[in-house]
């Protein structure tokens, strides 16, 4: 695997940390800036809504310049982000920083996928792909916990001061080690917005949207579910994002390895155990032993489906696969804002911490659905959706291989 892969798995440490850290802070958040943990929970809403939107308008712009130079672009606007919201006086403040942050998530994520993928065999593209994501998965077994413990302990702004600090090492690091491919050369706009009239592709991002929804369902709102429900420690909320990012690290390389192989059997087995294991917390979570169980296996099966989908994704739009890809990214925060707001409800209506758990078994059950009606579609359509998924022609470290059936 090429060293650029390392470059592109630090920044995704350095947005992972960002983007889950605030799980277990929330109501070390919500107490500083005087809000309760439900509105508190729309930094984690707005941050992924800022992810669904800018994705696709910084990938277009991204389009006009070096793949390289845009990654840089978009560390940087991560380092502002992450200081505006450090020094946050108000909860508005906080969410307009968290938002600014947000913005270089998708593309970040979006851009990197197709540039892991290119620089690699064909038959290994989904194993590259994870290993780039491999820095967002370890960001939870390391950025996170220590992220948190520094919040409970030396206050939350502090967390945020040092993960803008990962992402000038992350900035630092696609300079080095990103070899300076050029820009994308006959890729025109209205060849990517075809590829997301794929009904494939829709359906990827559907199923990514359900899925991924389901895993913040319950994660969302960790700290004072595990804290109120289950009976453990202020302290313990660390050691439990531990086994919450150790589940995501072993997920997302499990997935990748299979997903090459056979993704659609893997895509069923992930969403309906994730299903299932959500349906059991919601009566569980009092219970200290199996909360972390169901803590590390919904860590597991949620990002077990994220090699999968993404590379669903590049398949069925690999002759302009960059929006799509970046669309997909969105498409994730897109399931996390919807089950952040949707946790936020049931919590908010008297049904109690464990109330998101149930939201994001639903969730989950309604993306194996459709993982079910994607593979019915693909067999109907026979050899032609076949064709239409092989990889693109040339070599596979020709940085813009996607473009020469334009």
């Amino acid at each position: 695997m090429p060293l650029a892969l390392l470059a592109l798995a630090i920044g995704a440490f350095g947005i992972g940390t960002t983007e889950f850290v605030i799980m277990g802070l929330l109501p070390q958040v919500a107490g500083d800036l005087g809000v309760s943990v439900p509105t508190a929970g729309l930094l984690v809403t707005g941050y992924a809504l800022g992810v669904m939107i800018g994705a696709p308008i910084m990938t277009v712009l991204g389009t006009r310049i070096s793949r390289k130079n845009m990654l840089m672009l978009l560390m940087g606007l991560f380092i502002v982000g992450n200081v505006i919201s450090a020094v946050a006086p108000v909860f508005a403040v906080m969410l307009i920083g968290r938002v600014v942050a947000s913005l270089a998530h998708g593309a970040f994520f979006g851009i990197g996928s197709v540039v892991a993928a290119e620089l690699v065999a064909p038959e290994k593209k989904a194993g590259a792909i994870s290993l780039m994501f491999t820095g967002l998965t370890v960001a939870n077994v390391v950025g996170v916990p220590l992220g948190t413990f520094v919040g409970q302990s030396a206050g939350w702004r502090v967390t945020f001061l040092i993960v803008a600090v990962l992402g000038v090492v992350g900035l630092a690091g696609v300079a080095k080690l990103v070899p300076d491919l050029p820009k994308p050369e006959g890729v025109q706009l209205r060849h990517e917005m075809a590829a997301l009239t794929n009904p494939q592709v829709l359906l990827a991002m559907a199923m990514t949207v359900l899925g991924f929804g389901g895993v913040f369902a319950a994660i969302t709102y960790i700290a004072p579910m595990m804290t109120e429900v289950s009976g453990y420690a202020d302290s313990s909320v660390t050691w439990l994002m531990v086994l919450f990012g150790l589940g995501m690290v072993a997920g997302n390389l499990i997935g990748g390895r299979f997903a090459d192989r056979r993704l659609m059997p893997m895509l069923f087995t992930a969403l309906g155990g994730l299903a299932v294991v959500l349906a059991l917390f919601t009566v569980g979570a009092p219970n200290k032993a199996a909360a972390a169980v169901a803590v590390f296996l919904i860590g597991a099966l949620g990002f077990a489906t994220v090699p999968p989908l993404q590379k669903r994704v590049l398949d069925y739009a690999h002759d302009a696969p960059t929006l799509a890809s970046a669309a997909n990214i969105g498409a994730f925060n897109l399931g996390n804002a919807l089950a952040a707001w949707l946790g936020g409800i049931v919590i908010s209506a008297g049904y109690g911490y464990t109330a998101p758990n149930a939201v994001g078994a639903v969730l989950a059950a309604a993306a194996l659905v459709l993982a079910f009606v994607s593979q019915r579609l693909e067999h109907r359509s026979g050899p032609v959706a076949a064709r239409s998924r092989q990889p693109a022609t040339g070599r596979a470290d020709t940085p813009d291989a996607e473009v020469v059936h334009h």
